[in-house]
């Protein structure tokens, strides 16, 4: 930034701000795990992804992207040092790419988290719409799914709308529940007689089969909101270390769970592990567990599976009130989004999400739309790979920003780790598109396989027509685009 635009920057001290050292390693970690939703990783993505590739490759592509993460979260997490934003994929490409593509990916991953927490929606409705047949057979009433996503819907808006602290002790506690749930389900299936461990799955050589891509995007899936880490920033204690720590520490127990589930699953299952996983599908892996636990594994698995999806959808609309948040504050979205009430929550912001949520979700239910395939499938597809992209980006954002100045980092975290980490991304996101159609089980060129790349090409360009935009109608918030706490002003 020139000397000239740091002078069109507000000086005055900001009263319009997160709340402070509220969240520890515990709290922050907890969030950003819910959006990982262990239990709905393991029960659901890893299921169809042995169902929509036929490959037994899942672990391995699993603890692939588990190595990508901690490459990239290198340079990542030195970046969150020197940037303070809880618009953290917005203001890092901003600073080191510039601020017109930094608007772009703000909006670009508004769009990736909506994916996500809407999908989230959709896989509670899909879910307890398993129990209308019982609510009708004793009450006489037909219950759609709508009605279970809207009350969920309903209670994570009221959730949104208080400070972090509360929804963290509830995070914490449901995915700590759903960890425990995973890992003892998992040695059930173990003890299972006439189990056999199998070690094939997790073999190198399963990389480089056809439809790898779809198990990355898949895989990306499973560690979506990871990067949710530096959105709390400004809401942590100790940043510096309580940022790297939640962050490397939750992407290591996740990997763990994830493998030493997905391992078993496949395993037990044998050669008719893929028949079984298209078949079953979500059940699958309670129905495993069920052969030691008893039909009681069934009904746990499945109101667990409903309170995961509950937490990952808390989570993501914590995060994209923030971004919400700090677009408001820095003047590129309208000035009433960037305030905060009494306990530093982003009220206004949550509160516009609340009702963007309403909406879709009362499209489709009037439409009629499949929540399972359409919202949940679809949702989370679309989710994964723009996650991909939103981390290749950023990774390239990381380089141009140390390459600038060095600030103070070792050769390892400005150039080299970020570099390693920018070269296999773009690999890996070249081979995630040309996989699209096996990944949304569509013919090339068709419905979400040709909808999606074009709606997030058409997404991106458009916030950064704005950032462009903003550079000659409003030179001002132009110049702190990015900026956090230093580019906004008390109205």
């Amino acid at each position: 930034m020139t000397m000239q635009e740091e002078s069109i920057v507000p000086a005055t001290s900001v009263s319009r701000a997160l709340a402070r050292d509220r969240l520890g390693v515990l709290e922050i970690g907890s969030a950003i795990a819910s959006s990982v939703a262990p239990l709905t990783v393991v029960a659901l993505v890893v299921i169809t992804a042995l169902a929509v590739t036929g490959l037994i490759g899942v672990p391995v592509a699993i603890l692939a992207v588990a190595a990508i993460l901690m490459v990239f979260a290198v340079g990542y997490m030195a970046m969150s040092r020197h940037i303070d934003n809880a618009g953290a994929f917005y203001a890092y490409v901003a600073q080191g790419l510039g601020r017109p593509l930094g608007v772009g990916t703000a909006w670009f991953a508004l769009f990736v988290y909506n994916s996500f927490q809407l999908c989230c929606y959709g896989g509670i409705g899909a879910l307890a719409a398993l129990t209308s047949p019982l609510i009708r057979s004793s009450t006489g009433i037909a219950v759609a799914w709508w009605v279970f996503a809207f009350a969920a819907w309903a209670v994570v808006g009221l959730l949104g709308a208080h400070e972090v602290k509360l929804s963290g002790r509830i995070l914490m506690v449901l995915v700590i529940l759903e960890t425990v749930l995973v890992v003892a389900f998992t040695v059930a299936i173990m003890l299972t007689p006439g189990f056999h461990f199998s070690l094939d799955a997790l073999s190198v050589r399963n990389l480089w089969m056809p439809g790898v891509g779809t198990l990355i995007v898949l895989g990306m899936t499973a560690y979506a909101g990871i990067e949710q880490s530096v959105v709390y920033g400004e809401e942590s204690k100790n940043r510096e270390r309580t940022i790297p720590r939640a962050t490397y520490g939750t992407i290591l127990v996740v990997a763990a769970v994830y493998v030493f589930a997905s391992v078993v699953v496949i395993s037990a299952g044998g050669p008719q592990i893929i028949g079984r996983a298209s078949a079953e599908g979500s059940e699958l892996f309670f129905t495993m567990s069920a052969v030691v636990l008893g039909q009681t594994a069934l009904l746990v698995g499945k109101a667990a599976l409903g309170s995961s999806l509950f937490a990952a959808a808390v989570s993501f609309h914590q995060a994209i009130a923030r971004y919400v948040f700090a677009l408001g504050r820095e003047g590129v979205l309208p000035r009433t989004f960037g305030a905060t009430v009494k306990g530093g929550a982003p009220r206004n912001a949550s509160i516009v999400q609340t009702a963007f949520a309403f909406c879709v979700l009362a499209t489709y239910a009037i439409a009629g739309w499949d929540p399972l395939v359409q919202l949940f499938y679809w949702g989370s597809t679309t989710g994964g790979l723009g996650i991909l992209l939103l981390i290749t980006l950023t990774s390239a954002a990381v380089i141009v920003y140390f390459w600038r100045d060095s600030r103070g980092e070792s050769l390892w975290h400005r150039r080299i780790a970020p570099l390693l980490a920018t070269v296999i991304l773009l690999f890996v996101s070249v081979k995630a598109l040309q996989s699209l159609p096996i990944q949304y089980a569509v013919e090339g060129g068709t419905g979400p396989a040709r909808a999606v790349p074009i709606a997030l090409l058409v997404v991106f360009a458009a916030g950064t027509g704005w950032g462009v935009v903003l550079r000659f109608l409003n030179p001002p918030v132009y110049a702190g685009i990015g900026r956090g706490t230093r580019s906004a002003t008390v109205l």
